[in-house]
């Protein structure tokens, strides 16, 4: 448990030192551009060059450390099927998880640096391809493995989702993410490859970067559909998760071999 907290207090510090290191390259950016700082400017540089500097730092934590290297199932590809029910568990995954935000309404803090990040190519490739690879070689290359290995798998899968929604320090994202985490936790510990993890992630991202750029007059799916056609949508989730998950758990792909302490 203490090295798992130990990576994610990592995580931040490279969070921390990736904004402290891109603000003065945007703001000279920025100047060179304009010939003065312009703060909205200098922020469109800041962002997304703070997001390449952290991911870099974190795999070079990673990588040091070890956690990398040294177990061959790590990268294993899985089969196509299983990658395609992987991504249909996960579509129900993502309407269900935000109807419920839906619901709760939770503050979104990051927003306006979503708008931001979004409004480049680099920031985009950063949230849809960089950030999902890297957080997986993090979250579940290191900090699930660490877990499986001291408890059980469910408190371990649980753990390692709580601890990856907490990072993301938005409370509109924290019970999305856990929840989310918890479902790429468990496909890392039934295949002991981080593949169907990316590639979920990555569908994640991507999907709501579209929608965020696409429509950005909806805040949720529930906006885009009208009221009969959704509760349609709704039902179809629930199918696709339930019955994803049963074909997931009947498929045949090797489970991680840990040492439960």
């Amino acid at each position: 448990m203490k090295t798992s907290i130990k990576l994610v207090f990592a995580c931040l510090i490279c969070q921390l030192l990736g904004g402290l290191i891109a603000a003065p390259i945007g703001m000279l950016l920025s100047y060179f551009q304009t010939g003065e700082v312009d703060q909205v400017l200098m922020m469109d540089y800041t962002m997304p060059l703070a997001m390449v500097i952290q991911f870099a730092l974190m795999v070079l934590y990673i990588g040091r450390r070890g956690y990398l290297t040294g177990d061959s199932r790590l990268y294993a590809p899985v089969k196509m099927t299983y990658l395609a029910a992987v991504l249909v568990t996960g579509i129900g995954a993502i309407f269900l998880e935000d109807e419920l935000l839906r619901l709760l309404q939770m503050p979104d803090w990051m927003e306006a640096s979503f708008e931001q990040v979004y409004g480049s190519w680099l920031g985009i490739f950063c949230v849809t391809i960089l950030g999902p690879i890297v957080e997986e070689l993090l979250f579940r290359g290191a900090v699930a493995k660490e877990l499986l290995r001291k408890f059980n798998p469910a408190t371990a899968i649980a753990i390692s989702g709580l601890l990856f929604g907490l990072i993301h320090l938005n409370p509109a994202q924290v019970l999305g993410a856990s929840l989310i985490g918890i479902l790429l936790a468990w496909l890392y510990w039934r295949t002991g490859s981080l593949i169907p993890c990316m590639v979920l992630h990555i569908f994640n991202n991507a999907l709501s970067v579209w929608f965020s750029k696409s429509y950005p007059e909806c805040e949720h799916f529930r906006d885009f559909f009208t009221e009969g056609s959704y509760l349609v949508v709704l039902g179809v989730a629930v199918v696709a998760l339930l019955g994803g998950l049963h074909l997931l758990w009947h498929t045949k792909e090797p489970i991680a071999d840990y040492e439960i302490k």
